[in-house]
């Protein structure tokens, strides 16, 4: 479906944005978070990252897609995607979750995008700033990566589809990120780090996000 997409700054011309989420259900979110607090809690604590996610991407006003994972169909309906309020949104392809990110960023370059950005929605200290400063990076660097704390990526910048990036990855393990630069830089990749950021998985992620 596609309703009203962001607004644009002139500095995210041909830049995309792509969001990988869940539509959210009860018990079909954050399941390691929902381990230690329960179903209902998780399914709360998922809503409102998933609303610090969507201010921070209007804010930046970047042309951005959401990739939905949970929908009952081949196309998200008006209520699957009603958390992202008017964002374009498409069914996650097949596959694992690089499978799934390759198959995101092939579609926006090949829709036109020069740079584009993968984010998720457990990172509750993210902010319009760190989406600027990402595709600013973006033009004079191959790619760019937010460090989060637990050795995974918050975002992933690319200036042209490089699929290595999501090969032989161990998904959610603290190897994610060194792998990655790892495997830019054997690319012969210009790459760029953010800030690093805080996740929330688990029960002592949250534990940690509210004491900050």
């Amino acid at each position: 479906m596609s309703n009203s997409p962001t607004k644009r700054n002139d500095c995210h011309e041909k830049a995309h944005l792509l969001i990988f989420a869940r539509v959210p259900a009860l018990g079909q979110v954050k399941t390691r978070l929902a381990a230690g607090v329960g179903e209902p809690a998780a399914l709360a604590i998922y809503q409102e990252l998933l609303g610090i996610t969507r201010t921070a991407v209007l804010d930046a006003g970047v042309a951005t897609t959401v990739w939905l994972a949970g929908t009952a169909g081949p196309e998200p309906t008006e209520t699957e995607a009603q958390e992202w309020g008017g964002l374009p949104a498409q069914c996650q392809a097949d596959g694992d979750l690089g499978q799934r990110m390759t198959a995101a960023f092939a579609a926006a370059f090949s829709a036109g995008a020069e740079r584009v950005a993968i984010i998720g929605t457990d990172c509750p200290g993210l902010r319009d700033a760190h989406l600027t400063q990402a595709f600013a990076l973006l033009n004079q660097h191959d790619v760019v990566l937010g460090p989060a704390t637990d050795g995974g990526y918050y975002l992933l910048g690319m200036r042209q589809p490089r699929p290595e990036l999501f090969l032989n990855k161990q998904w959610s393990t603290a190897s994610v990120l060194a792998d990655t630069v790892a495997d830019a830089e054997r690319l012969g990749c210009r790459v760029a780090l953010l800030p690093a950021l805080h996740d929330v998985d688990t029960a002592d992620d949250l534990a940690t996000w509210r004491a900050s």
